[in-house]
């Protein structure tokens, strides 16, 4: 946590005026699937269609809060994912020429008891909504373990935290977006490097390269927005269930966004993949579809607070809830 405190500080250390772009109601929210068996790949997260301007910067600081609460049994397996998992990534971005835009992730990640065990199971009550068998699970536990044919292949339950996968990412500009209702298109491909420990589950020990196409397009003078992505991840053999685990996944993203005001944007997103793991009939290691709801806001000329919670469409293939936050700023 010391860490996220200390980032948000050179973030917010390094405010100045600066001349940027009104907010973008076509930007989407840049999570995604945080189950501790998925994020360890280099799945990316959701990016906007339109590169960083030629010599712009970009510093983001994005903090992911998943609350993972469920058990399945089916056959000869069974995989129990109990706890939180936080994930607080750094990000840079540089605008090079007039077509493209060079990046950086530095994600920390910690994997945490549950203790917003009692605060979920309470707005489940308030709301009148199911629990989904959450209340009848032990309280503030950290349990991470899959077993299949008699063997845990998975077993985490200890607290633990450090540096994840580091990401280099480059997008290339194909369509700018010009006019009063602009589309955009973008080409973006990511190299996840091996630098998380796998055995604590904050890496996977695989060399991931991402290709995807970010697309956007917008009405009514920008206050209206339809945005998505369409892409694949290819894999090395990592070393968490390597007998199991995917070479290629396709995924991919649909949004919509509104603009109220001049500083405020509310969206609306899916995000969804196949599956990462072969020979399992579980929905935890399956394809997986996540809902997000939240907006963006204009805090300065040049910096956005990000605000959403997602939520599992298609049940324990995510975590129960996860809560995302983001500051932007272009310079």
């Amino acid at each position: 946590m010391s860490l996220f405190v200390f980032f948000l500080f050179v973030v917010l250390g390094s405010i100045a005026p600066a001349q940027a772009a009104a907010l973008e109601v076509a930007t989407p929210f840049a999570t995604s699937n945080q189950n501790p068996l998925v994020s360890i790949y280099g799945l990316p997260p959701a990016a906007s269609a339109t590169v960083l301007a030629p010599g712009m910067t970009g510093i983001e600081l994005r903090a992911d809060v998943a609350s993972l609460c469920s058990r399945e049994e089916r056959n000869s397996e069974t995989l129990l994912l109990d706890g939180e998992t936080y994930r607080f990534t750094l990000v840079l971005k540089h605008g090079i020429g007039r077509r493209f835009e060079a990046g950086l992730e530095v994600p920390y990640v910690m994997h945490r008891e549950g203790l917003l065990d009692n605060f979920i199971i309470g707005w489940h009550d308030f709301f009148n909504l199911p629990q989904g068998g959450r209340d009848e699970m032990p309280r503030r536990r950290l349990a991470y373990a899959y077993e299949r044919n008699g063997e845990l292949a998975v077993d985490l339950d200890d607290e633990t935290e450090g540096l994840g996968d580091l990401r280099l990412s480059l997008g290339w500009q194909l369509l700018r977006p010009q006019g009063d209702n602009p589309h955009a298109l973008a080409l973006r491909t990511s190299i996840k490097l091996p630098t998380g420990n796998d055995e604590r589950l904050l890496g996977s020990g695989s060399t991931d390269i991402a290709f995807r196409l970010s697309g956007s397009q917008t009405f009514r003078q920008g206050s209206l927005a339809l945005f998505g992505a369409a892409g694949g991840l290819f894999m090395s053999e990592g070393d968490v269930l390597p007998d199991q685990q995917q070479h290629a996944v396709a995924f991919g993203t649909l949004g919509a966004g509104w603009k109220p005001l001049s500083d405020l944007a509310l969206k609306v997103q899916i995000d969804g993949h196949t599956p990462f793991y072969r020979g399992s009939d579980l929905r935890g290691l399956s394809q997986s579809l996540q809902l997000s709801m939240g907006g963006s806001l204009a805090l300065t000329q040049s910096l956005v607070l990000d605000v959403a919670v997602s939520e599992d469409i298609v049940v324990d293939s995510a975590p129960d809830v996860v809560f995302h936050f983001a500051l932007r700023r272009t310079f």
